[in-house]
């Protein structure tokens, strides 16, 4: 009777294992697929795109961008060949898209008076369940860490190792361009 009892557990066990087991990633890029339009990430020169306010979105789009990855808030243009010309008014400037292990990484910075108010991803992987918990989380992390820096110096969060350091490079890139 033990060992009825013994197989039957063990049979029940392995069932569950097997059916709760996640063997295919590309069905959750399906099912995301389906649930909302998902744009790939590919090596793009286009840095000089402008945005503002609500047609971010639209832009974001058109540029062949993540639409679902946050936009910059501010009002001015990003602009990779912009001049500070004036340190009042608030400007934003595009790093450039780098490209790392699992899709782009963009960031868009906005200055204002010599400092860095915000800072914003333009591109980050999203393709499948597992890119968007890392990184939902790590992004604000990141542009948090970045504005009280005022620098590319900025920790790591465990897990999203190689988000870093797409976006400390392209942060580096959009504060060069800055000339901060």
């Amino acid at each position: 009777m033990r060992r009825i009892v013994l197989w039957a557990m063990s049979t029940l066990t392995v069932l569950v294992l097997l059916f709760s087991y996640n063997t295919s990633r590309s069905s959750t890029a399906i099912v995301a697929a389906e649930s909302r339009q998902v744009t790939t990430t590919s090596k793009s020169s286009d840095s000089t795109g402008s945005s503002s306010g609500s047609s971010a979105a639209s832009s974001a789009d058109s540029a062949g961008q993540d639409p679902t990855a946050p936009s910059g808030s501010s009002s001015g243009s990003s602009s990779a060949t912009s001049s500070s010309s004036s340190s009042s008014t608030a400007k934003t400037y595009s790093g450039d898209a780098i490209m790392t292990r699992y899709g782009n990484v963009q960031v868009q910075i906005t200055v204002k008076d010599g400092n860095i108010t915000a800072a914003d991803v333009l591109q980050v992987p999203m393709s499948d369940r597992h890119d968007e918990m890392i990184n939902s989380m790590a992004v604000p992390v990141y542009n948090q860490e970045a504005v009280s820096a005022q620098s590319a110096q900025i920790d790591v969060v465990s897990g999203a190792t190689y988000t870093w350091q797409g976006y400390t490079q392209s942060l580096q890139s959009a504060i060069d361009q800055a000339h901060l």
